[in-house]
This record gives C-alpha cells, sequence and structure tokens, in this order.
C-alpha cells in the first residue's frame, strides 16, 4: 500500500511528505495542562484589567470633576463681572449728568433681568443715602462700604465687602465722582440661576466664607461621605470665599459592578474548562476513528480515479503516483516514486522540450500551468496527453512541489481530425450551395432591371419603326437604358459582396428621396396589376447606407406587397411611409393582401420560406440580411383591416457612423 500511495517508509525527516518520528509517550501532556494555564492567565489578567480599568475611571472622574468645577467657577466669575459692568456704567452716567430718573430706569431693568441683584444704593460725598432701587437699604453692609470707599478714594473696577450672611456687597466710586454707587448680590440665587440643571443633577455646589461655613449651595441631595470633591478658590472677587463642588456618586461604578461578575464568570469558566477538557478526551477518540475512516475512504477515491495523478518536487523527483497514472504510462508505484528525471514515460524525441518545460515550471512560481505533451509507455506504444500542473502546497502554506492531472487525449485527437475532415467536406459543399444560391439570386433581383430594359428597348425600337424617332426622346429612353443595364452591374456586384460576406459602401443617403425613386421604378409594373403606391413622407435625419442595398430591400418588400394584392386584396393602395423616431428612421410598407399564415410567420424571413406558390423563399431573407448590415432591424405585424406591414427600422447617420467607424 505505501508504493500505491507513493509514500516511503524509511523517508528521511525534512524530505517533502515524509514521515515525522513518534512523540515520546514519556513527554508531559500539554494538553491537559491548558485549562490550568489558562484559568490562571486570565485571572492575572482580569485582576490586571479591573485595577487599570478602575483606576482609569476615578482619573477620568477626577479630571471631570475639576473640568467642571472650573467651568461653575468661570461662569459665576462672568456673571459678577456683568454686574461689575452694570455699576460702573451707572456710575459714570451719573458723573455725566444723566438725570435721576433714567439712571434708576436703567437700575431696575438690570435688576429685572437679574434677580439675584436685591438693590442698587446711591451714597452721596457724606456716605448718606441719597436713592435706591428698588427701595431702601435693608443692609449695613452697604453703609460700611459706601464709607470705606469714601475714605480709600476713587477706584476703577468695583470693591467687595465681606459676605454678609448669605449676601455680598460690591461698590464703586470713579474717578471724579463725590459720592459712591454700591449692590447688593443675592449668594443663593445666584447660585440657583447661574448654575445649568445638569452640573444640579451631577453635583452639589457650595459657595465657602474664609473659615469653611457654608455660606450659598445648590444640591439635590447630600454626597455620600467618599464621594470625590474639588475645591476652586472664588478670592477675588469675593474676599476669603471658595467653590467647592463634590460628585453624587461614591466611587467608580465601573469597578464596583464589573468585579462581582468578574468573580462569577472565572468560576464559570473553571467549571466549563473542565467540562471541555472531559469532552475533549472523548471526541478525541471518536475523531482519531473518522480520521482514519476518512483517510482509507480518500486512498480508495485516489485509486479510483481515471485521471493520472502526478506529484513531484521542485526538483522533478516524483512523491506520489496514483493507480490510474500507472496504467496510464504502464509503469509501477514502485518504479516511479523517488525517481530523477528523466522519467522513463518521457518520449525520447521530446526529451529536450520535456527538460526545457521542466526548468520553466520550476522557475515560473506557484502558477498554475497547462499544455500538451506525448508520452511512451512501457510497451513502447505513445500517447497524446493533456497535462495540468497546479502548485503542490503543504499544511503549512509552502511551495512543496507540483502536482499534476494527467488526461489521455489521443482517442480525443483522432476524433478532433476526424471532425476537422467532415468539416473541410461540409465546407466544399457549403460552397457549391452558395453557387447555387447566387444563380438564383442574380435570376430573382436581374428580373427588374432586365425587365425595364427590355421595356426601353422596345419603346425606341416602336419610335424607330413609327417614324416618329424624336431624338430627346430616344436620348431620354437610352439613358434610362443605360440606367438601368449599370444598376443590373451594380446589382451583380452587391450580390457577389453578399456572398464574400465583404463590408457594403455606405454613404450619407436621403431616405425620402430612395423611397420616391424606387416607387416610381414599381409604378408601372403596380398600375399593370390594378395597385395604387401611395407614399407618406415625413422628414428624417439622414441614415449611413448603401443605396443600391436599400433600393433591392424596398424592391422586394413592395413587391412582394404588389403580388400579394394582385392575388386577391382587400383595397388598391399601397402604403409605403416613413417617419422618424428616437435615433433613427422607420419605413413600413403596408399592403391589402390576404396576410401571412400563422404557420409561416415565426419563420417568414428564413431561406427558402415563400407564401407563393412559386416563390423560391430567399427574397426575404436576402432583405434581412441587407437591414443587418445597416445595424437596423425587420419586422411584420398584421394590418389592421387585412395585410401585412413591414418595418425597417435604421439608425441615424451619426449614431450609425461611428458603429460603422
Amino acid at each position: 500500500m505505501q508504493q500505491r500511495s507513493g509514500r516511503q517508509a524509511g523517508a528521511r525527516p525534512g524530505e517533502p511528505w515524509a514521515l515525522e518520528p513518534p512523540p515520546d509517550r514519556g513527554r508531559l501532556d500539554l494538553l491537559s495542562l491548558m485549562p490550568l494555564l489558562a484559568i490562571v492567565a486570565l485571572l492575572a489578567l482580569v485582576g490586571a484589567a479591573v485595577w487599570i480599568a478602575g483606576r482609569s475611571e476615578t482619573e477620568q472622574l477626577r479630571t471631570k470633576l475639576a473640568t467642571d468645577a472650573l467651568w461653575v467657577e468661570q461662569t459665576l466669575r462672568f456673571q459678577l463681572s456683568v454686574d461689575e459692568d452694570m455699576l460702573a456704567r451707572l456710575a459714570l452716567d451719573e458723573a455725566g449728568g444723566t438725570p435721576a430718573a433714567v439712571l434708576e430706569a436703567r437700575a431696575r431693568s438690570h435688576i429685572a433681568a437679574n434677580p439675584e441683584i436685591l438693590s442698587i444704593v446711591w451714597h452721596d460725598g457724606a456716605g448718606r443715602i441719597r436713592r435706591a432701587v428698588p427701595g431702601p437699604a435693608e443692609t449695613s453692609a452697604d453703609d460700611a462700604l459706601a464709607t470705606q470707599l469714601l475714605r480709600i478714594g476713587p477706584r476703577a473696577r468695583p470693591a467687595y465687602a465681606l459676605m454678609d450672611g448669605q449676601t455680598v456687597t460690591m461698590g464703586l466710586r470713579p474717578q471724579g465722582a463725590e459720592g459712591v454707587i454700591t449692590a447688593t448680590v443675592s449668594l443663593p440665587l445666584m447660585l440657583e440661576r447661574h448654575i445649568p440643571w445638569w452640573i444640579a443633577e451631577q453635583y452639589a455646589v457650595w459657595l465657602l466664607d474664609g473659615s469653611g461655613a457654608v455660606r450659598a449651595s445648590r444640591s439635590r441631595g447630600t454626597p455620600g461621605a467618599d464621594s470625590p470633591s474639588h475645591t476652586i478658590s472664588f478670592d477675588p472677587p469675593i474676599p476669603g470665599a471658595a467653590l467647592r463642588i463634590t460628585s453624587y456618586e461614591g466611587g467608580a461604578p465601573f469597578t464596583r459592578a464589573f468585579l462581582p461578575a468578574a468573580i462569577a464568570g472565572l468560576a464559570a469558566f473553571a467549571v466549563l474548562a473542565l467540562l471541555a477538557l472531559y469532552r475533549n478526551g472523548k471526541r478525541r477518540r471518536a475523531v482519531e476513528l473518522r480520521l482514519n475512516e476518512e483517510m482509507a475512504f480518500r486512498r480508495s477515491m485516489e485509486e479510483s480515479l481515471t485521471v493520472g495523478l502526478r506529484a513531484k518536487d521542485h526538483a522533478g523527483r516524483v512523491l506520489y503516483a496514483n493507480s490510474a497514472f500507472c496504467k496510464l504510462v504502464g509503469w509501477s508505484a514502485a518504479d516511479l516514486v523517488g525517481r530523477d528525471q528523466p522519467m522513463p514515460y518521457w518520449a525520447p524525441d521530446r526529451l529536450d522540450e520535456t527538460l526545457r518545460r521542466q526548468r520553466i515550471l520550476a522557475e515560473g512560481g506557484d502558477v498554475p500551468q497547462s499544455f500538451e505533451t506525448r508520452f511512451r509507455r512501457s510497451d513502447g506504444r505513445e500517447i497524446d496527453v493533456q497535462v495540468y500542473e497546479a502548485p503542490l502546497i503543504d499544511a503549512k502554506g509552502m511551495h512543496r512541489g507540483w502536482m499534476g492531472s494527467i488526461i489521455d487525449i489521443t482517442e480525443a485527437r483522432r476524433a478532433a481530425r476526424h471532425a476537422r475532415e467532415q468539416e473541410e467536406s461540409l465546407a466544399r459543399t457549403g460552397r457549391l450551395v452558395t453557387l447555387g444560391e447566387m444563380a438564383s439570386t442574380l435570376a430573382h433581383e436581374l428580373n427588374q432591371p432586365l425587365a425595364a430594359i427590355a421595356s426601353y428597348a422596345a419603346g425606341a425600337a416602336n419610335l424607330l419603326a413609327q417614324g416618329r424617332a424624336d431624338p430627346v426622346l430616344l436620348a431620354s429612353a437610352l439613358s434610362k437604358l443605360s440606367h438601368q443595364a449599370d444598376r443590373a452591374g451594380q446589382i451583380i456586384r452587391r450580390i457577389q459582396d453578399l456572398v464574400r460576406k465583404r463590408e457594403p459602401r455606405f454613404t450619407t443617403l436621403d431616405l425620402a428621396s430612395v423611397v420616391r425613386e424606387t416607387a416610381g421604378f414599381l409604378s408601372s409594373d403596380a398600375r399593370a396589376r390594378g395597385v395604387r403606391i401611395a407614399l407618406d413622407l415625413s422628414p428624417v435625419a439622414p441614415v449611413l447606407a448603401d443605396r443600391i442595398l436599400l433600393e433591392q430591400l424596398l424592391i422586394n418588400l413592395m413587391r412582394n406587397g404588389i403580388e400579394a394584392m394582385g392575388e386577391g386584396g382587400r383595397g388598391d393602395a399601397l402604403t409605403v411611409s416613413l417617419r422618424a423616431e428616437p435615433g433613427g428612421a422607420v419605413i413600413e410598407v403596408a399592403d391589402r393582401g390576404p396576410g401571412i399564415a400563422p404557420e409561416v410567420a415565426d419563420r417568414l424571413f428564413d431561406a427558402f420560406t415563400s407564401t407563393k406558390a412559386e416563390g423560391m423563399g430567399i427574397g426575404l431573407n436576402i432583405c434581412r440580411t441587407i437591414v443587418e448590415m445597416h445595424r437596423g432591424r425587420l419586422t411584420h405585424r398584421p394590418r389592421d383591416g387585412g395585410g401585412t406591414v413591414f418595418r425597417v427600422a435604421l439608425p441615424a447617420a451619426a449614431e450609425e457612423g461611428v458603429a460603422a467607424e
């Protein structure tokens, strides 16, 4: 079996596909320790992660607390600076001579917009109250601050007194003024109005004096004893004041929530690891059994293949050969596996070619390749084979050599040669049929110009016989006769082009002139059959077409309609219409003949299909060929009231010219 599979039991370790030495049974089974090692490592990682996460969250809380405290401090400072600016404007306006009523109105307006301002008081040079808004001052801090400012002298910015209960007073004596203006601010109202709700939901905010006593606060409850807190000085502007902001959260919520869950998870993991270890041993024995069965099954499939399989390394040495390959070349696996090139099945007359191909294969990288060559069997008979070489990739993803799939194509080549001989025979027969079609086409297409030539010749002879040989009439008849003769020659050349499948000669044409000329050519034939040709021509864009081929197309369609109406139609007018459509033009030839039978309609344009008793069945086939040469479309449909409508759609010259180029 080792010879059939292409593996040698005595191969050295490190060689491609060599068997590795069995493991030492006394070595410690690391697989059984893996769950314990995983648990220990996971405990360490979880502990470190909890510590780092808790520390990080605590630092983030402290940073956020400090940032929010600074925001609150800046907000309150800004509001007090607004009040200071208001006080400075009132003092300057008074010094500038603004009436008292205007000053009081401005003061009331500011108090209405900023309710934390309880009162604004004006003092004279002796410290007495001259006026107050909204009424008399209720605190002694106004008088004390006014007296102090009168003693100190003028200032550029307002000065603050010490906090008096839950209020603080600011005052200003500007340069050149005799009196002092003071304002009393409610600290609780200031915190209530200017600390937003989202700050109050997260923190308790206190305003402290120099002794640490709370003078004002905004909170929704009492924070815990271990809640983080941050204190920031609020002096200036208020002497001895400080802001304290305390979070309602007692610690890192992540740590409190995660630690119990982590412990429970580790315990569950330990139990699951033990169960997994037990199930792993059970599954391992079952998998080993299935592996042996799969290996036997795959070996059976390899030996049952009819395609030869051969593996070789980069040096060309055979590593594996299945039984189909051995039968193909007539050599056993023992004769081939491990053998260096040249191989015994290589054809001697192709030895150099085979060696060159092996070098190209080795230098070409891991790219699949396919080629045909010839092998010589052990009995000396040569066979043609198709070889598909694919990269041989091992379990580690390394390119170790090439895996070849070899198919015997000797019989296929013999059948291909026979098929080529049959095709050549059919081609000769086809050329004979083409000659017959060309002769029939000549007879069919030349009937019109030859009939016209005969008609013009007979007319000229009659004129000469009657002695009325008018030179003008004779010149006109002979000119038309010459034109029809030229036209017959052009028809022959075009039919030859069709047979030889040469490209037609395209020029820009006016479809209306082509339709009129064709109708005039057939008018005498139509009158003889009692049919009138009615034209309905609308302006259309020029088309890129061969004039002779279009005339042949219209003659065939209009003549078929005339003949159908002459055999017993329902009217006397053959209608030829021309109209524009998006991207091109449409010609419709509508007759009042008996129509087309349903059993013939689907194959009407096929060769040798005709609805006329003596028709050859090639006219409409030629018409379709002409329309397809012009990249158009030829269709037909029944006409309302009886008859048939043939529709020719042709692209405009601008679009068709691009395709023709």
